[in-house]
């Protein structure tokens, strides 16, 4: 038979625990959302100077005339 002075001290550790263990899922979630939403903008940033470079290739090797490459260029810098 247990006393009332162990049912005690195993209550109070069960809520430390349960009161730690939300708090670190609860920081772990807000870490993954911002790390998430970081790396978006930083990807569409490539994405854009990748567009870029390869516009500008394109129209180094003659595959697009002057026209056609102020007016790409134009629609990338709009982004």
């Amino acid at each position: 038979m247990m006393g009332p002075m162990m049912g005690w001290g195993y209550g109070m550790m069960g809520g430390w625990f349960g009161m730690l263990i939300p708090l670190i899922l609860i920081g772990v979630i807000v870490y993954a959302v911002i790390r998430l939403s970081g790396n978006s903008n930083v990807r569409n940033e490539r994405e854009y100077d990748n567009s870029l470079a390869i516009l500008n290739e394109r129209f180094a090797r003659g595959e697009i005339n002057e026209e056609e490459y102020k007016q790409k260029k134009a629609i990338l810098l709009r982004r």
